[in-house]
């Protein structure tokens, strides 16, 4: 309660003059600290220690198949990327992604191509190379990356007889990266399912 001897206070009856000066006070603080920011920071390590941002421990993000153009001739329709794994292949330090694509189709089971990607220093994503190409009529499943190896199961049809929707041959396959190429491990031959 409030003694009768002072006066009611000025600031227990806000008015809009208040509100204004308060909502200045507020903005000037507000652009204050947008205009004073510390500078830039310009640290860097220099000497022997300098090491590749890969092989530092900070990894380069693996390339992204959505940002890759694939040798795949599917007419107006983009290729659809089934299934993608990465990894480290070739030994360098930065992830590649291995894809597996197909064109779209409304009905049957469309070939796969199965893709290595890598990103250059500077650029997007490219496919550097074609492990299994659409023209040998294989789907891709299974698809693994571990260990600098490339492992998937590759299913097939042993004739042209065969119908479309129900493989009848199944081999699994191994590629690792050898002498500046990737090499198809020998494998046990392919079998009937």
């Amino acid at each position: 309660m409030q003694h009768p001897a002072v006066p009611e206070l000025a600031h227990t009856a806000a008015r809009p003059v208040h509100w204004l000066a308060t909502a200045a006070a507020l903005a000037a603080v507000v652009a204050g600290s947008a205009v004073l920011q510390p500078d830039a920071a310009t640290a860097a390590q220099t000497g022997p220690e300098t090491r590749p941002r890969a092989a530092a421990g900070v990894a380069a993000p693996a390339p992204d198949p959505a940002s890759v153009d694939f040798p795949l001739d599917c007419g107006t329709v983009r290729p659809v990327v089934k299934t993608k794994a990465s990894g480290d292949l070739d030994g360098d330090g930065r992830a590649e992604t291995v894809a597996v694509v197909h064109c779209r189709a409304g009905s049957g089971t469309p070939p796969d191509g199965v893709y290595v990607l890598t990103r250059p220093g500077t650029g997007k994503p490219r496919v550097v190379a074609t492990l299994v190409d659409p023209e040998d009529r294989l789907n891709a499943t299974g698809l693994a990356v571990r260990e600098g190896a490339v492992t998937a199961t590759l299913l097939g049809y042993s004739s042209l007889d065969a119908p479309r929707c129900c493989p009848d041959r199944k081999e699994a396959a191994k590629w690792q990266w050898k002498d500046g190429a990737f090499a198809r491990a020998t494998q046990a031959g392919a079998r009937s399912v």
